[in-house]
């Protein structure tokens, strides 16, 4: 069983750009990438802790309409 790790900034960008999201754009306080009309807001910090990746991935499953596998997103 695959467990989450911690990423780098750029490697969690480009796993969004494989979903389908564009971007980053530049908001007022953080980026954030498009999908469709949805928006996820994207931390400025160099990487991101598990709990830090644990709740972004929480709020792409929200915007995808499914949930993502530990396993599918390590893949990306």
């Amino acid at each position: 069983m695959s467990r989450l790790t911690p990423c780098k900034r750029s490697k969690f960008i480009r796993r969004l750009r494989k979903l389908g999201f564009d971007g980053p754009f530049s908001g007022t306080r953080h980026q954030f990438m498009i999908l469709g009309q949805k928006r996820l807001a994207i931390p400025s910090n160099a990487e991101y802790s598990v709990p830090q990746v644990r709740l972004l991935i929480s709020e792409v499953e929200g915007i995808l309409g499914r949930a993502l596998a530990v396993e599918e997103w390590n893949s990306l």
